[in-house]
């Protein structure tokens, strides 16, 4: 449970790895110079180069996650009742991980089961899936 997140929160993650990475090889293709003076400007240029690839991969990855997020469904989640993000027929909510699904046929609950639940004191299911309806 700990690694699962929602669809939009993990290509920010990969954004984010790819951005980390491309900064570390720049840094390090950068101390080639200072470990192996002028021979090292050779292993600078490629640890540039290849950094430089992998944030403009970054750059790529993060403007693809905004433009999926402009047109992701909004919904409340049941859970947390804070209002969320979803990206395909199944998703998870973004604060609380709850699964979440718009699709009647893989969803093993009902919103009028949840708010019957809540209205008679009891908590709903963790992490059960959710249609609208």
């Amino acid at each position: 449970m700990f690694f699962k997140s929602s669809k939009i929160n993990e290509f920010r993650l990969w954004g984010l790895l790819l951005t980390m990475s491309g900064m570390g090889l720049m840094v390090l293709g950068t101390a080639g110079i200072v470990f192996w003076g002028q021979s090292g400007k050779v292993i600078a240029g490629i640890g540039l180069v290849i950094g430089l690839i992998a944030m403009m991969a970054s750059m790529a990855i993060y403007f693809w996650a905004g433009m999926l997020s402009t047109s992701a469904v909004q919904l409340e989640c049941p859970e947390c009742h804070k209002l969320t993000k979803m990206l395909g027929k199944t998703d998870r909510c973004m604060f609380c991980k709850t699964i979440l699904t718009l699709d009647p046929s893989q969803a093993t609950i009902t919103a009028e089961e949840i708010e019957r639940q809540q209205t008679l004191g009891h908590s709903p299911e963790t992490h059960t899936n959710v249609k609208k309806g």
